[in-house]
């Protein structure tokens, strides 16, 4: 009986250690050319504040984290679009994928029910890559409009103006 305890931990250890966006985060935040930033909880309700729209769509976030690559080669290019695809095959749905030679995005949601708890977005291209987080509960029909008319890119660069804004 403890044998078949012993394998059941050692398999849900095994299962739950893939990888996260987390990882993902911390493994390249210090890479050679990477900005990379994390918001603190008391500016979290100040991107809120954006519009009326935003302010439905996101809902309240719990985590915000932005990591931009600049300078890199093919071959990290092509290693970290891969590592993405990782995490995002574990627990994530794909909202938008789209990849070619020049350029790579994926917009994936984690949802629980109508609320969508994890917002990922990643675009690569020759000259940049970068990926923003976000967790929290979000309307899941707002954030599945905004990616349906195109706007949840646009959701992702005014957060981060936002954010921008708030540091000056």
């Amino acid at each position: 009986m403890k044998r078949i305890l012993y394998v059941f931990i050692l398999f849900l250890t095994v299962v739950s250690c893939g990888p996260s966006f987390n990882s993902f985060y911390n493994n390249h935040k210090s890479d050679l050319g990477t900005t990379s930033f994390q918001v603190p909880r008391i500016v979290k309700t100040l991107i809120g504040t954006v519009s009326p729209e935003i302010d439905k769509a996101i809902g309240n976030i719990s985590d915000f984290k932005y990591i931009k690559f600049e300078e890199t080669n093919e071959s990290k290019r092509a290693d970290l679009i891969e590592e993405m695809n990782r995490v995002t095959n574990r627990r994530y749905t794909d909202v938008f994928r789209k990849h070619t030679l020049e350029h790579t995005q994926i917009i994936s949601i984690i949802e629980k029910g109508t609320v969508v708890s994890d917002i990922l977005i990643f675009k690569s291209d020759k000259e940049v890559t970068s990926a923003l987080y976000l967790k929290g509960d979000f309307n899941g029909n707002k954030i599945r409009s905004l990616s349906q008319e195109g706007d949840m890119e646009n959701l992702g660069d005014a957060l981060l103006k936002s954010y921008n804004s708030n540091l000056n």
